[in-house]
């Protein structure tokens, strides 16, 4: 192919401007090649920006320094047990040894921090779980340092801050929702830094002072600009270009221009998942809802997944995903992620029929799969006064009366006087609802739930009210007026995809690997298999595996 047909050259391409496809660009700038970024949508950061931006990193420096007990035996003891039985046991084992490595280089050699936290394992009671330290959580930072690149960062999820727009560290989060003493005090504090940045508030709303995903991709774009590594947005894959079996380069639209892109070491996918393809979820996700049911970005469509595949790549696990219980806004892009809430005292789900159908408290991973199994696409959240006042239900905010919520949450928010009017406005039958409030009620006020065990596990437990005793996940529901609030099956993206090895290489339907591409992060067939091991489960090995797939094609003759 002669050099004309080329309108740009370089040595690495990069699909994608998450966590992962960040992380690969660095990683393969730091052995000398040439990278250049490509992002589909007109912001940088993806599904990265928008999530908690915690790591799963079991066997790291910082929960060593914390006092942790851990080993790589017992990591992969853990997700072995939780992972589809088609996760080859090499691809866990390189995780678990290959993930700490990879967090030690990136706090070495770039803006990226990261320390360890006391959240449990979503598992923590099969055999290799942990009740914490293997999840990781971003060092805040100020956003002035980006420059202009803070406004073209894809925000937050209206789920993962303050009244839908206010940064929060996980810290400041925790003492607003238990609210032990001083956490007034920190209110104040989050809401000064918001409205003491007085030359932001008169342009924008959005705020400056970067949390959780924002925090990492920020970090991670600042390392960028420092290695001179460009990101181009609004530049979409069109196909790869393979000569004599090695994809060599790719065709892009950028800004609505064809260009095609020549690489001389190879091509890193990490363009995140297909959650958001209505014909590839009806495909491989029956029973799961439609993409508005989904938290993570509308330009997720499955593009590097399809176009891989085109390449021959082969495809693993792709009915799985990232699933959780979501509150869908009228108005919103995305829906809001539902994690704590179920957990807290005083509510419960039930389906179409006014009856309660697993633990609320589990993982929100486990929790909108037992909605697929109970055939509850949607439900609702039913809750009392006493839970009003002092604990949030997604965007209805407590201590604030019903009529300062916004428009839009008010018009989806059932409120009655009693629970045969509530049922009425649900369409549930009025005594099945009744009874169901009943049964959870008599257990409730002895801190039991018989049906279905909530509180039990560790992980119930880290989201409940330590203040309520003697289960801080169960309170009795009776107090009026009385509260609904839908909610769905939905995900934060999907979870399977191309095959990859050891080193990031994506593999042909014979288990060769295609030379020139790599792939990382929700667009792989993920290592967990379809499990959800703890908090920072999908990052973790999308930042683990784009540092080895950047570390090998930057290396690649």
């Amino acid at each position: 192919m002669v050099s004309e047909t080329w309108d740009v050259t370089t040595d690495v391409l990069v699909v994608g401007s998450g966590a992962g496809g960040q992380t690969a660009a660095i990683a393969a700038a730091d052995q000398g090649a040439q990278v250049v970024v490509v992002e589909k949508s007109g912001l940088y950061g993806g599904t990265s920006a928008m999530s908690g931006g915690a790591i799963w990193i079991p066997v790291s420096s910082q929960a060593r320094e914390a006092g942790a007990q851990d080993s790589p035996e017992e990591a992969f003891q853990y997700i072995r047990a939780l992972a589809a039985p088609n996760v080859p046991d090499s691809l866990i084992r390189a995780y678990v040894h290959q993930a700490p490595a990879m967090l030690d280089w990136v706090q070495a050699n770039t803006e990226v921090r990261f320390f360890s936290v006391p959240y449990t394992d979503y598992h923590a009671e099969l055999p290799g779980g942990k009740p914490g330290w293997r999840t990781h959580m971003p060092l805040e930072i100020d956003g002035r340092v980006l420059g202009g690149d803070v406004q073209i960062l894809r925000p937050s999820s209206k789920a993962a801050n303050l009244f839908g727009r206010i940064n929060w560290t996980l810290m400041e989060a925790h003492m607003l929702l238990n609210r032990p003493a001083g956490w007034i005090k920190v209110f104040l504090k989050i809401m000064w830094r918001y409205y003491g940045d007085v030359a932001q508030r008169l342009r924008s709303p959005r705020d400056r002072f970067l949390t959780l995903g924002n925090a990492l991709v920020g970090r991670l774009r600042i390392s960028l600009n420092q290695r001179g590594v460009p990101i181009w947005l609004n530049t979409r894959l069109v196909s790869l270009v393979k000569e004599d079996g090695r994809v060599v380069g790719a065709v892009v639209e950028r800004d609505g221009k064809t260009q095609r892109i020549r690489t001389r070491k190879g091509v890193v996918l990490a363009a995140g998942g297909y959650e958001r393809n209505a014909q590839m979820r009806k495909q491989y996700l029956p029973g799961s809802g439609e993409p508005g049911n989904s938290g993570a970005h509308p330009y997720n469509t499955g593009d590097a997944i399809r176009i891989g595949q085109e390449a021959g790549a082969a495809v693993r696990n792709m009915g799985s995903a990232w699933y959780a219980p979501v509150f869908k806004i009228p108005g919103e892009e995305s829906a809001r992620l539902c994690t704590y809430e179920r957990a807290l005292p005083g509510n419960i789900i039930v389906n179409q029929s006014g009856r309660r159908f697993h633990n609320e408290a589990a993982s929100y991973h486990i929790s909108a799969q037992e909605m697929i199994k109970a055939d509850s696409a949607s439900a609702w959240a039913v809750f009392d006064a006493r839970y009003r006042w002092n604990y949030p239900m997604g965007p209805v905010i407590p201590k604030f009366p019903d009529w300062i919520l916004p428009r839009a949450v008010r018009s989806i928010l059932l409120k009655a006087g009693s629970l045969d009017e509530l049922a009425r406005k649900m369409g549930v039958p009025a005594d099945t609802l009744k009874r169901t409030v009943e049964t959870f009620n008599a257990g409730a006020a002895e801190g039991k739930d018989p049906q279905f065990g909530r509180g039990e596990a560790a992980y119930d437990r880290y989201y409940g009210d330590p203040k309520v005793t003697p289960n801080p996940n169960l309170a009795v529901i009776d107090k009026a007026p009385f509260y609904a609030f839908p909610i769905y099956s939905g995900d934060i993206g999907t979870n399977g995809g191309l095959v990859i090895d050891e080193n990031a290489r994506v593999l042909d339907a014979e288990g060769k690997v295609i030379a020139g591409l790599y792939a990382s992060g929700n667009c792989t067939a993920s290592v967990m298999g379809g499990s959800y091991p703890g908090a920072g489960s999908t990052l973790g090995p999308a930042m683990t595996f784009g540092w080895l797939a950047g570390r090998h094609v930057g290396a690649a003759g």
